[in-house]
């Protein structure tokens, strides 16, 4: 059964937070509200939390995970940004974007791009979210929770615990964070492309 944190959205407790970060180093995979939907998370470089979530949500190798970070600093090291790149993110983050650009090494290659070696990289505004960076001290490795043949994310705590119970390992509750998804901006061409139209603007990307 997965445990169940009730966390504060604007002022996590700090013991909850220190109990979810212990079960994430631990090998845990967790269910956990963002700016923008809810998003399953392990621990950076554990394949086995790789293979529950590709379980979970059916996905093949073609699947962009994503690296949840802190901050600009931490995801400067995960991937490559030239300068013009660099200003187009700065200036959308934090928030509801997803960047694919092309990893570094620091990166596993079980979660890069089979052909590209890109990896999918974001900063969210939630502050339950940025609690938790913090007490990790690294990126978070992510997908939507948005399981097969189902047209939007669950948005309700309660409920991911009542229907994912037995595959996931900790849910956090923070409230409702709606249901759009990130907007993706590819720029591993070096040229803004938008893969999904989401909860972040796209006028400056166009």
């Amino acid at each position: 059964m997965a445990k169940y944190f009730d966390v504060h959205p604007d002022n996590p407790q700090p013991r909850a937070i220190g109990s979810i970060a212990d079960g994430i180093r631990a090998g845990g995979l967790v269910a956990y509200p963002t700016d923008s939907c809810y998003a399953l998370g392990a621990q950076l470089g554990n394949r086995e939390g790789v293979d529950r979530i590709r379980s979970i949500r059916q996905l093949d190798d073609r699947h962009h995970f994503t690296l949840v970070c802190e901050n600009f600093a931490q995801l400067g090291q995960f991937v490559i940004i030239d300068n013009d790149v660099f200003r187009a993110i700065k200036a959308s983050t934090p928030g509801s974007y997803t960047f694919i650009l092309p990893a570094t090494k620091e990166v596993p290659r079980q979660l890069q791009h089979p052909k590209k070696k890109t990896v999918g990289v974001r900063i969210p505004d939630h502050a339950v979210v940025q609690a938790l960076l913090a007490e990790l001290g690294e990126p978070l490795l992510s997908s939507t929770l948005l399981l097969p043949d189902e047209a939007e994310p669950m948005t309700q705590g309660w409920e991911i615990k009542d229907r994912l119970d037995h595959v996931v390992d900790m849910v956090v509750d923070s409230g409702d964070c709606g249901t759009q998804p990130t907007t993706v901006i590819d720029f591993s061409s070096g040229e803004a492309e938008i893969v999904r139209r989401g909860a972040g603007d796209t006028a400056r990307f166009e």
